[in-house]
């Protein structure tokens, strides 16, 4: 498994294990809430939703909360609902290209926030479709799994129309055209795989490999733009090595 991806498993992990599962779920309210205003609330008719809601559950989110954001988007006015997304793009440590989804009612203050994290940790924020044209959109299950069972189930995701899988500390990604991710879930669960969880993403099309101080400094940049407010995600095709991603594990 390249090092991207073994960043996204343990940022993953780390997000529903600590401190972190407040802001996660402020986050998880708000795409709840944006994909509820514009699709609608039933979610066998509004996909996104539908996605939105089983992240959420992914993450352990209560019910009620999942309900009390799907009416906040379909109706009861509040400061949220007036939120619009935004893509910004830029550069990092050893150049490496950044891409970051928001939801914002001030793009002003979001863009700022962004160049400001950017600029201190020596990168900085790129024009609109500078990076965005290095990464792909892709559906990403994970599933827990022993090495045993991993390759079961990734035959299992190929057949079901995955385009790739990799494997990670007991861990299967799996990568699928978008359109594909519903289909390939359902088919896990129907095996009864263990599905951590399951969501679209951007994905590299190449990556850069990091020496041990770029990569250090990158990680800690993507961390601090995950912690912004209106920052929702982000992603970017740096290849860390496994060292920096031990240690970073077990920050």
């Amino acid at each position: 498994m390249s090092g991207h991806s073994k960043w996204s498993t343990i940022k993953h992990a780390k997000a529903v294990t600590d401190a972190r599962r407040g802001k996660l779920f402020t986050k998880l309210t708000r795409e709840i809430i944006v994909a509820a205003r514009q699709g609608g609330g039933d979610p066998s008719m509004n996909i996104r939703l539908r996605m939105a809601i089983q992240k959420a559950k992914d993450a352990n989110m209560p019910n009620d909360n999942i309900d009390r954001a799907v009416k906040r988007g379909t109706g009861e006015g509040s400061e949220q609902d007036q939120m619009v997304e935004s893509t910004y793009e830029g550069y990092g440590p050893g150049g490496v290209a950044i891409m970051l989804q928001t939801l914002t009612d001030n793009r002003n203050r979001t863009v700022s926030a962004i160049r400001s994290t950017l600029t201190k940790a020596g990168g900085n924020l790129a024009q609109s479709g500078a990076v965005a044209w290095q990464f792909e959109p892709k559906g990403i299950v994970v599933v827990d799994a022993e090495p045993d069972d991993a390759e079961e189930f990734a035959l299992v995701a190929i057949d079901a129309g995955a385009d790739d899988f990799e494997t990670f500390d007991s861990t299967l990604q799996i990568f699928s055209p978008v359109e594909r991710l519903e289909a390939i879930r359902q088919t896990l669960t129907d095996t009864e795989a263990s599905i951590v969880s399951s969501e679209l993403s951007m994905i590299p099309n190449s990556t850069i490999t990091l020496d041990t101080r770029a990569a250090t400094q990158t990680l800690r940049l993507l961390d601090q733009l995950e912690e912004l407010d209106d920052v929702q995600k982000v992603y970017s095709n740096a290849d860390f090595p496994d060292e920096v991603l031990e240690q970073y594990r077990d920050e």
